[in-house]
């Protein structure tokens, strides 16, 4: 009973540091806009912060808690299905097949058709990817974790080399155009992306809360799984579409944020433990507010001009991490001395 009325007070918490980041997103920036004045301004449609409030600052907050949330909770099932606090959603090689479509997308002229056919470019590279390393992992009828997580990296490694390729043979002003999409960024003003980056993002979170006694059993290794009347294969194959599918969409609408999904789930298990009932939702949380506050330095740092989120994110949840890490180590050698 303990241990649930200490796993409501930090979702309590989380939801007020997503709210508290939220709030901070919503007035910070190069106008400054005070929170009591923000339902006032909402209202008024003719004033100049409505504009900035409606079409920058909101889609971008709800933007940065789904993309953060999202990252985070895929790090989290990718963690515990590898039994490896070192993976993360982009290990599998989902990143360069992503950055691989958007590159060729830039390339050939795409994006002059349409604006759309950059995220579209990105979700199909992803995908090819997904199905290309899922496919080359199953031998003999079964799905090898560790033969997917070789050649996941490998996939990786030839996509960059590619990517590289095409960046060799392609004009100048369209290297800017890649590397900036590389650096990830926040900035999406089409709503429909939006409500579905968000709504995907729940969906997701609400069928991985589904597997968390599956996840719990997939801590002990895949074969005391089974022998607890879990069926591992199908379990870790509808969690890796989760984590394909979200991993997929954050990459087309955002680009590559790196280091969210890799530092995020690590410190929420410092924190919460490592069972996953109170994991995937303290892991979704975090992330989303994770993303918010570095969206907000991303705007701030040099205004008026902004930093990509990846430079951020790499840089903050680094710092952090290493800290955190740093710091067990010292409270792991007390307790043993």
């Amino acid at each position: 009973m303990n241990k649930k009325i200490s796993w409501i007070f930090y979702v309590l918490l989380l939801i007020t540091a997503v709210l508290g980041a939220a709030t901070l997103s919503l007035s910070i920036g190069e106008i400054r806009i005070p929170l009591a004045d923000i339902p006032r301004l909402l209202a008024d449609k003719e004033s100049m912060e409505f504009g900035v409030l409606t079409y920058i600052r909101i889609p971008r907050t709800l933007l940065g808690f789904a993309i953060g949330g999202s990252l985070s909770l895929a790090g989290a099932i990718l963690q515990g299905i590898y039994r490896n606090p070192l993976v993360e959603p982009y290990t599998l090689g989902i990143s360069g097949g992503a950055s691989l479509g958007v590159t060729f997308a830039i390339v050939v002229g795409l994006h002059l058709l349409n604006i759309l056919f950059l995220p579209l470019a990105g979700f199909i590279g992803a995908f090819v990817t997904i199905f290309f390393v899922y496919t080359l992992s199953i031998r003999k009828g079964a799905l090898s974790v560790n033969r997917m997580l070789l050649i996941g990296v490998m996939v990786s490694f030839i996509s960059s080399s590619m990517m590289m390729f095409l960046m060799s043979i392609t004009a100048v002003e369209n290297i800017h155009g890649i590397v900036f999409w590389i650096m990830g960024s926040l900035n999406e003003s089409n709503t429909a992306m939006i409500r579905g980056m968000v709504s995907l993002s729940i969906v997701c979170l609400i069928i991985a809360y589904i597997f968390v006694m599956p996840l719990n059993a997939l801590r002990l290794g895949e074969e005391k799984a089974r022998h607890l009347g879990i069926n591992s294969d199908i379990s870790i194959r509808i969690l890796f579409v989760i984590t394909s599918l979200l991993t997929g969409a954050c990459i087309a609408v955002a680009g590559i944020i790196g280091f969210v999904g890799l530092v995020v789930p690590h410190i929420v298990r410092l924190w919460v433990g490592s069972d996953y009932r109170i994991m995937l939702i303290a892991s979704f949380l975090s992330g989303g507010t994770f993303l918010i506050v570095c969206d907000v330095l991303a705007r701030t740092v040099i205004s008026p001009n902004e930093l990509p989120i990846g430079v951020i994110t790499g840089i903050v949840g680094g710092i952090a991490f290493i800290i955190l890490l740093s710091r067990s180590q010292k409270q792991s050698k007390l307790l043993k001395g």
